[in-house]
């Protein structure tokens, strides 16, 4: 027989739901795959019903219902004072990796360059060479996750087609400063390239941070993608309801590639989303205040633990270093760490191109607040039994 694709022998199967199957096996505590362990809002959830009961069962338009990407656009002039014409520059997708993926493969060719910074989260490197493109790393740097402007600068060539901005970032929880994105912007520019982010978790940020979109920097409407969706911002990431906005031709190639990958994102979800999105905006206030504190609550486990824990600035993952433990490697101490502890995390290197991560570990805090308390008494023992 003939062999499988080459493209797919250059990564492996996801880490994060490696993880989740161990943590099963093994009944842990699972701070590993970042979905939340508690109801979505009532509000979306009467929503969805009321959509079904009223038999929009069938497929929607292949970009996306009117409704949701009306309400799209109504949601970004009311939040961010930036408007986008949803008939002809929003494509809703079936989750925002479909978003992500069908973006990379709107717009390069083989040989063509992607920037990556890293850590990264794991599905950026899998969907550039999948789409037949060569991913080239900019490493941020911690405690506060910054890139160095020379390495950035060195990033550029004459190959790059694309930077991916994680805003929100995971796995660290980097919020992007203005600053930072306008350089970004400034090599786009220079080298005529366009940029994707990815601001899944926009809604959620901690401090007094502000989410800027890369969008709206001067010089780069035209040519950044934006990929969002609503899956962590009303705790539904199994409705799998994502989009991408970006100019008319760029959106026309999106379209093309989503409607050959998954025709269509589930119809009734996208009426719920359509309805919600801009009824409670308290909501978004409450979400913040409700995962700064959860947030809060496992940094003070992780700390009196014994880790050195990096204080996230959004999203909803806090990254650790495990240098203090002794063990060899990230994968030696999650394997302890669940069998023995009963609790999963993430190896960090799994966010990363080279050994860099070996030490790190990433831990998820969208769950029930009795939930991470049951993880930090666990974590307690780590002293004990290590001795």
């Amino acid at each position: 027989m003939k062999e499988v694709s080459e493209k797919t022998k250059k990564f492996g199967e996801s880490v994060i739901r490696e993880m989740t199957r161990l943590s099963r096996e093994y009944n842990a505590t699972n701070l590993a795959q970042g979905f939340p362990d508690f109801p979505s809002p009532d509000f979306i959830k009467d929503s969805a019903i009321e959509a079904i009961r009223r038999d929009i069962n069938q497929y929607s338009y292949t970009w996306g219902s009117t409704k949701l990407r009306r309400a799209l656009s109504e949601r970004y002039l009311k939040r961010y004072n930036f408007s986008f014409d949803p008939e002809k520059e929003i494509t809703i997708c079936c989750g925002s990796t479909e978003a992500m993926i069908s973006s990379l493969m709107a717009i390069l060719n083989p040989g063509d360059e992607v920037i990556v910074f890293e850590p990264f989260y794991e599905n950026y490197v899998p969907g550039t060479i999948l789409a037949g493109a060569k991913p080239v790393f900019v490493k941020l740097y911690e405690p506060d996750w910054h890139y160095k402007k020379e390495e950035l600068e060195k990033a550029f060539s004459e190959k790059t087609k694309a930077i991916i901005v994680n805003n929100p970032h995971n796995p660290t929880g980097k919020v992007f400063e203005r600053k930072e994105l306008e350089e970004i912007a400034e090599h786009c520019i220079k080298n005529d390239c366009f940029a994707i982010t990815d601001e899944i978790y926009e809604y959620i940020i901690y401090d007094g941070k502000e989410h800027i979109l890369l969008a709206k920097i001067d010089g780069m409407r035209d040519r950044t993608i934006t990929v969002s969706g609503l899956s962590k911002t009303f705790s539904i990431t199994g409705w799998r309801i994502g989009y991408a906005i970006a100019s008319p031709e760029i959106s026309s190639s999106i379209r093309k590639v989503h409607d050959f990958l998954t025709v269509c994102a589930p119809a009734p979800l996208q009426e719920a989303c359509a309805h919600v999105l801009n009824l409670y905006e308290e909501y978004y206030v409450q979400l913040r205040m409700d995962y700064q504190r959860k947030r809060d609550i496992l940094m003070e486990y992780l700390l009196e633990a014994g880790f050195k824990a990096f204080k996230p600035s959004g999203a909803y993952y806090i990254m650790t270093d495990i240098s203090d433990f002794g063990f060899p490697n990230d994968w030696e101490f999650m394997k302890f760490l669940i069998k023995e502890i009963g609790v999963s995390g993430v190896p960090g290197s799994s966010f990363y191109n080279d050994d860099s991560g070996n030490q790190k570990v990433r831990f998820c805090f969208c769950k029930k607040e009795e939930t991470l308390h049951e993880a930090g008494k666990k974590l307690k023992r780590l002293r004990e039994v290590l001795g």
